[in-house]
């Protein structure tokens, strides 16, 4: 069955979300009542007065980013609590797109990468290090494959600002996307046209993300409080490879766990959900993956390669030394690692790449929120997982430390 998606609604969807990411409000629902019923409103008196007007945008009050810390950075932003005053939702025409340079559809299933040669600005050793390591704890670039990373890495260029320098400046079109390797910043948002300073970031950080995401302006104006460095990403290499690696990233992910005998008890918006938090983590042959007697903090799902899985038990009761012995093989669609999650006890077992190794990752949080349907199914495979540790070592280790 195909779905048509009425003309309007991507638009309508993006603005709103733009709005969401920009104030963080405590009260979703509320804030999406206030947002459209404005919205409507705001229509309803455009058509009573004719199309005039309609030929320029409407302005309405300024986004207030006071209750958190401004969203343009993914990473790091420090809230300012003085005023709890109440969010009015900002008019938004969805009938109007503002011209500018950043606001041309941008479509990653028809974007061809060959049309346009990749974007490289030539690093010394030294430069390449310290971008790396400030790139390194960058959320939107978790997911890239090592060859992805490499492109980005290779399109970034270097920035020096002085004090006092307005990196960008809110309404502005977005040109680049920012990664802070040092220096402070300050982040000022427009509230009944006065500049009101709302976080800061330390030497750490990035932002500029939203604009080129979205297709909207700047949502702040950020300036530099001391000498530092940036490293930039053009918009357009930022789209392409960030932009259209996450749609392409989440298809195959979609198409992957659809085959997933584990999650077929979900229903499709679950699997949906769990798409959007999977990561992806690449292991060489040999790599220690997880360790036994260490805490649970993920949840494995092998996208290609094997898996082996060993425990380390004693020949004797009385035998202090311990070998580890190979109890099973994981290989493309099955898991490991819920064991732990699932009783709340250390790793029970170490698990090693068997060759080159990739696993879809999803953390302890989003495991306990979302897989709670696939439950009754991991404990059955617990059980069966006792029985073959029964048959191996002639009694479970598991079940001897809940006796013991």
């Amino acid at each position: 069955m195909s779905i048509e998606i009425p003309e309007g609604l991507t638009e309508l969807l993006q603005s709103f979300t733009v709005e969401v990411l920009r104030n963080q409000p405590r009260d979703l629902l509320e804030f999406a009542l206030q947002y459209f019923t404005q919205l409507k409103e705001n229509e309803t008196k455009e058509a009573s007065f004719g199309n005039d007007q309609n030929s320029a945008p409407r302005l309405g009050k300024a986004v207030n980013f006071i209750d958190e810390a401004m969203q343009i950075d993914s990473e790091n932003g420090e809230e300012d609590d003085d005023d709890d005053e109440e969010f009015i939702a900002p008019v938004i025409n969805r009938f109007i797109r503002r011209a500018s340079v950043c606001a041309e559809a941008f479509n990653p299933d028809e974007d061809d990468e060959d049309k346009e040669p990749r974007v490289t600005h030539p690093k010394t050793d030294e430069q390449r290090q310290r971008l790396q390591e400030a790139c390194r704890d960058i959320l939107l670039f978790k997911n890239l494959d090592p060859e992805e990373m490499s492109q980005v890495l290779d399109a970034m260029f270097e920035k020096f600002c002085t004090e006092g320098e307005h990196i960008i400046d809110q309404d502005d079109d977005g040109d680049n996307f920012y990664v802070i390797e040092s220096g402070t910043f300050n982040i000022f948002v427009k509230v009944d046209g006065t500049e009101k300073l709302v976080g800061c970031y330390d030497n750490r950080g990035s932002f500029g993300e939203l604009a080129l995401m979205y297709n909207t302006p700047r949502a702040a104006t950020i300036i530099a409080t001391s000498p530092g460095a940036l490293w930039c990403l053009d918009r357009l290499t930022f789209r392409r490879i960030i932009v259209k690696n996450n749609a392409k990233k989440r298809k195959l992910y979609e198409a992957f766990i659809e085959t997933l005998p584990l999650l077929t008890s979900l229903e499709m918006s679950e699997r949906m959900k769990v798409v959007d938090v999977l990561s992806t983590r690449v292991y060489s042959d040999s790599q220690q993956i997880i360790a036994q007697g260490d805490l649970a903090d993920c949840f494995y799902i092998v996208e290609s390669g094997q898996v082996r899985i060993t425990m380390k038990r004693s020949r004797t009761k009385t035998d202090q030394e311990e070998e580890e012995v190979e109890i099973a093989t994981c290989s493309r669609g099955q898991y490991f690692g819920e064991l732990a999650l699932v009783t709340n006890k250390p790793r029970a077992a170490s698990a090693y790449a068997v060759g080159s190794v990739k696993c879809l990752v999803m953390d302890v949080q989003a495991f306990e929120r979302l897989l709670g349907p696939c439950m009754d199914i991991m404990k059955r495979n617990i059980a069966n997982y006792e029985e073959q540790l029964v048959t191996l070592f002639g009694s479970s280790p598991e079940i001897e430390q809940q006796t013991a």
